[in-house]
């Protein structure tokens, strides 16, 4: 007898799926990949979602079917899983294992939990607020990857003193967390996310009457929702999984003692954090900082193509350096050797470009486009129908695609809309493109969701769970600032 577990299920669910939006509907006749892309999307959402096969396996699907269905070329598709955001998680990755190779993180950690006491509630804040604020500057990847190594360092101070069930869910709790306070502060300034310089341009292409906004206009409108949705976050969090008491079987100093059994830092520490620091600082000013009229030039102004250097370019650079550096023993070690940077987690390299992949087929096939438009029958039902339509769509569209190539072919759509609804452009684009940002359900939704998942501390169910009950609130806050606002 076959047992009907939740993979089995969901392994037929997906092939079911598939099979019937590729043979049995034919969506835009003027768009004839649509449905095949659309049968793909449902197919890699079955099995992610439930776990059918490994989440890295799926996300390898369309090197096959997109070529097979004639919606995107091999070669090009192939291009998808090694782009600049994936080079900035490995980069950074690196860093992150050099740390763990010279016992840097647990420094760090136990130096930050000499701050913030034992409380679980005061450490799930102050991680949290780090994160955010980080990401206000630099992106929300490179925020996540600095503060991952430092949260695991803490989360294995914690299981080696408390037992192992409530450490283990407080983990859980506390990793979401930090991907979830990534993506809400990288919307409260124009830099903090490349979606965000996404709308001006459009805007202005699309609107050229209308005045660019401005970096101050961004934050007085975006910065209430980030601190709501932050809000919303700790809280959920902290009900679902921080216990309601301090850590037992601590004391007071227990941190400060572990902290001064440690000595006087290395060499190799010393080295390690200064290139994580320089890597913080070539992340944070790479392209300066723009207050209205007064502009803080980046670093990447003094090279003659500016415009090629991104967030990759830095954290390749300093992986690079740890490769090259002696470290201080007499056996010529470096400060990295490829036996540790082994352990990058490939998979998740592959889940990465799998969610490219996805985003370039939904592009290349024209499905992002006829979703938008599947919503002109919300123009005669009122601004805020039309609203929240366009903001579940983009939502929940970037738990699969790319949220920076879906608001890019989506926001035209919604200027459209606005015109032929008789509303304010900037009333539809710029809430739809706050919420392009507000994807907690799955890995592939955003970088740090994918970079939390890749410490094998979280289930796929837990993020689904928790991510749901967030992509809703999100919905709802951002509707509800617009309305007060218009």
């Amino acid at each position: 007898m076959v047992r009907l577990d939740r993979k089995s299920i969901g392994l037929v669910t997906g092939i079911v799926l598939f099979l019937y939006f590729f043979l049995f509907t034919d969506l835009d006749p003027d768009r004839p990949m649509v449905s095949p892309t659309l049968a793909v999307a449902m197919l890699m959402a079955s099995w992610w979602i439930s776990e059918a096969i490994p989440l890295s396996v799926t996300a390898l699907l369309p090197l096959v079917l997109f070529p097979l269905l004639g919606i995107v070329p091999g070669k090009e598709i192939a291009t998808s899983y090694m782009n600049h955001i994936i080079f900035v998680y490995v980069g950074g990755f690196m860093v992150a294992l050099a740390m763990e190779k010279w016992n840097l993180h647990k420094r760090i950690a136990l130096k930050i939990m000499t701050w913030v006491g034992l409380g679980p509630g005061r450490i799930l804040f102050g991680f949290m607020l780090a994160t955010a604020f980080l990401s206000m500057w630099i992106s929300n990847t490179a925020s996540t990857m600095m503060m991952l190594p430092i949260i695991l360092s803490i989360i294995g101070q914690l299981e080696y003193n408390i037992p192992e069930n409530a450490a283990g869910k407080y983990a859980t709790g506390v990793l979401l967390a930090i991907a979830y306070s990534a993506s809400v502060g990288g919307i409260t300034t124009l830099v903090g996310s490349p979606t965000n310089l996404v709308y001006p341009q459009q805007l202005q292409a699309l609107f050229p009457e209308i005045e660019v906004i401005s970096f101050t206009e961004w934050m007085v409108f975006a910065a209430p929702i980030s601190l709501v949705m932050f809000g919303l976050v700790f809280g959920l969090i902290y009900l679902r999984f921080v216990p309601k008491q301090k850590f037992t079987g601590l004391e007071e100093d227990y941190f400060k003692n572990k902290y001064r059994s440690l000595g006087k830092a290395s060499y190799e520490e010393k080295a390690v954090l200064v290139l994580f620091i320089l890597l913080a600082m070539l992340w944070t000013f790479r392209t300066g900082i723009a207050f209205d009229r007064f502009v803080i030039p980046g670093w990447g102004v003094i090279f003659n193509y500016a415009s090629y250097i991104n967030d990759a370019t830095a954290a390749i650079f300093i992986g690079i350096l740890l490769f090259i550096i002696p470290s201080g023993k007499k056996d010529g070690t470096r400060l990295m050797d490829w036996q540790t940077a082994h352990r990058l987690p490939w998979d998740i390299v592959l889940l990465f470009g799998g969610g490219f992949a996805l985003a370039s087929g939904f592009q290349s096939s024209g499905l992002a486009v006829w979703m938008g438009e599947q919503l002109s029958w919300t123009g005669n039902a009122g601004p805020y129908v039309v609203l929240l339509a366009i903001l579940t769509l983009m939502i929940f569209l970037t738990e699969l695609t790319s949220n920076v190539a879906s608001i890019q072919m989506l926001l035209p759509v919604f200027a459209a809309l606005a015109i032929s609804s008789n509303v304010d452009p900037v009333m539809l684009m710029f809430p739809a493109t706050l919420a392009s940002s507000m994807a907690f359900m799955l890995p592939t939704a955003t970088p740090p969701n994918a970079i939390v998942f890749g410490s094998h501390r979280i289930e796929i169910r837990t993020m689904v769970r928790t991510g749901l009950s967030l992509n809703i609130l999100a919905i709802l806050v951002i509707l509800l600032f617009t309305w007060l606002r218009y």
